[in-house]
């Protein structure tokens, strides 16, 4: 019977458009499934969109779309991007999928019949936005919600419990005995700390909407559908054919659940306690990443810092960015997206490491040996050599299975070095000065065998890359050379080395438009409201004497002044204080007054400049001297 392995994403919720955090979780996930490929696993992999509750319904309804139809152009968004991305999902699975429904209404069932369901009225603080309700010491302030910060409404409706406070004790043991269930370990402790605090039941309908999931017919009670989050975490076993065909069953319990750190309670507390209750096995690692900032802070729609995965694949090559997002940062911790962190790795990294291997082995086996490489004497001359990369190689393994494909790709990186050094220390041109032929072979063989068995071990992070090397080296980069150049530390066979042009080109600037950091933005807005004392002596100020004021009919605000500042004809001007002053009583108050504006039309009459207020919380005042002046006295 053949190995199994089973990587999940979460599906993500359609509510907007693919970011940086979908593309990491996912990017891991299709690494880890090649990772399994490679290694001969039967492997399935799963991914697709959530996309029911009430938050989808009030965005659809704000686009003037039916739920459905804003859920499907969504969901294509991610799919498309994924298969731009050559991600290498077994099944993309969308929660209003058929068989979905089904599963999900026969886990409701099997749960319900086995007790752990009952019905009962829910009254709380409900986040739209996170579909989650909270308690009231949960709340920040007794009113917003503690995830996102928006403001709970209090819903009272009649709901489905399921028997969460059941499952406590269960699950305690469960966090005991499978040490990696959750991972990373300080992830792991954070869930145990929650459910030591106590678990209440959980509501698991809502009846004050009407897109998700009806409860199954049994019951005979359509006015409820799945709470998102029951409805969810059932697409793990309903794109198995769980409730339909499960002709995929046996690839459960999963192997690794990928998740964000903002929704590993429901992963790592919900859904093994619905598991239990279904009799299920559970996941064999539930693994939660942290988030993405950009250049240091929080991204958001309102900064404009959101990073678009697409436009960064475009600008610095797909390869590129998975290269980068899987070395740059520890898996559980938080990571920050720079361009100027993203070309120091493609340069450093991928171009003087990797792509400047490649073009060293292609140079020297031309100009030695005519493109011929063969092995023959590798061990011969340079076996510690060979022997140090093995080590190294069995060794990194171990990383992938812990998902810290940063420290993976640093081991992997050491083979490189390692032939790179190789071929500076033993100098193959010296050898062949030397008429020392077969030990000048042997050095290019060594580094080229390194370089081989190195491209094996990254071609599930960068597979493009690492199949061009393969091409170019002569072998196939297949599960059979897994076995060969890894498990059975084998040597490549006699092979002609095909040039390729340089893998990795220098990037010598930032190719997309960087967002300028709020702080910076702060500073600039109050630079912005700094003037010079010369643009300020721009505006001329006079001394005026108000002769008469007008109401203008139509106008709740304006009244029509007419200002005498020492020119031949008094001045006509519009001033929104009439709800502060009565016209008779402007006659003769002199007042401060802007009289080089250009003439302004407002509501059909011209104004010939402006009078100077104050405002504050008390209304509006005219701005008038201390003691009467000269009109036409200017204003310093």
């Amino acid at each position: 019977m053949s190995k199994k392995a089973y990587i999940t994403t979460p599906i993500y919720y359609v509510n907007d458009i693919p970011h940086i955090g979908h593309a990491y979780t996912t990017i891991i996930a299709d690494s880890l499934a090649r990772f399994y490929r490679l290694k001969n696993y039967d492997t399935f992999f799963l991914t697709g969109t959530d996309e029911h509750g009430q938050k989808i319904e009030q965005a659809a309804a704000a686009r003037g779309k039916s739920a459905k139809e804003y859920a499907d152009e969504i969901s294509a968004k991610f799919r498309a991007l994924w298969d731009d991305f050559e991600i290498s999902y077994d099944c993309f699975i969308r929660t209003t999928d058929e068989n979905h429904k089904l599963g999900a209404q026969k886990a409701f069932e099997v749960m319900f019949k086995n007790g752990d369901i009952y019905k009962g009225e829910y009254e709380g603080h409900y986040c739209v936005s996170c579909e989650t309700f909270f308690t009231d010491s949960q709340l920040i302030n007794n009113e917003y919600c503690p995830d996102c910060g928006k403001v709970t409404t209090i819903v009272k409706e009649e709901s489905y419990f399921f028997r969460l406070s059941a499952y406590q004790d269960k699950l305690l043991k469960w966090y005991e005995d499978a040490d990696e269930c959750v991972i990373p370990k300080a992830k792991k402790n954070e869930v145990i700390s929650f459910v030591k605090q106590g678990l209440r039941d959980l509501s698991i309908t809502r009846a004050s909407f009407d897109w998700g999931i009806k409860l199954p017919p049994s019951l005979g009670d359509s006015k409820h559908v799945l709470y998102v989050w029951l409805d969810a975490l059932v697409n793990y076993i309903s794109a198995l054919g769980y409730g339909t065909d499960e002709k995929n069953i046996s690839y459960w319990p999963a192997s690794f659940h990928l998740v964000g750190k903002d929704i590993l309670r429901f992963h790592a507390i919900y859904w093994p306690a619905f598991l239990m209750s279904l009799n299920l096995p559970l996941p064999k690692h539930i693994a939660a990443h942290g988030w993405w900032t950009r250049n240091g802070e929080k991204m958001s729609k309102s900064k404009g810092n959101v990073v678009n995965p697409r436009e960064v694949a475009q600008a610095y090559g797909l390869e590129n960015f998975r290269y980068f997002l899987l070395r740059e940062v520890p898996f559980g911790q938080d990571g920050d997206f720079s361009q100027k962190a993203l070309i120091d790795r493609i340069n450093s990294d991928l171009g003087n490491e990797l792509g400047n291997l490649l073009n060293r082995i292609i140079g020297m086996s031309g100009k030695y040996s005519g493109y011929k490489l063969d092995s023959s004497s590798v061990l011969k001359f340079y076996k510690k050599d060979i022997d140090a990369a093995d080590a190294v190689l069995c060794s990194a393994e171990a990383y992938m299975y812990e998902l810290q494909t940063n420290k993976y790709l640093e081991e992997i990186w050491k083979i490189l070095t390692l032939a790179n050094q190789s071929i500076t220390i033993y100098e193959p041109w010296v050898k062949i000065k030397e008429g020392k032929n077969e030990e000048a072979a042997a050095i290019v063989a060594l580094s080229a065998n390194l370089l081989a068995k190195a491209a094996v071990l990254f071609s599930p992070i960068m597979p493009k890359t690492a199949f061009s090397i393969a091409k170019s080296l002569g072998f196939e980069l297949n599960t059979k050379a897994y076995e060969k150049l890894i498990v059975n530390k084998n040597l490549l066979d006699k092979t002609v080395i095909t040039p390729i042009a340089p893998l990795f080109p220098r990037i010598e600037k930032e190719l997309m438009n960087t967002p300028e950091p709020e702080a910076q933005k702060k500073e600039a807005r109050k630079d912005e409201q700094l003037i010079s004392a010369d643009k300020f002596f721009n505006s001329k100020i006079q001394i005026g004497s108000i002769i008469k004021a007008e109401t203008i009919e139509k106008s709740d605000r304006l009244l029509k002044l007419s200002v005498d500042i020492g020119e031949a004809a008094p001045r006509q001007i519009l001033s929104a204080i009439k709800a502060y002053y009565e016209p008779k009583n402007l006659e003769g108050v002199q007042v401060c007054v802007v009289t080089n504006l250009k003439p302004a039309k407002i509501m059909g009459f011209e104004s010939y400049g402006m009078v100077l207020t104050a405002e504050d919380k008390n209304g509006i005042s005219l701005i008038t001297p201390q003691t009467l002046k000269d009109v036409g006295a200017i204003v310093k």
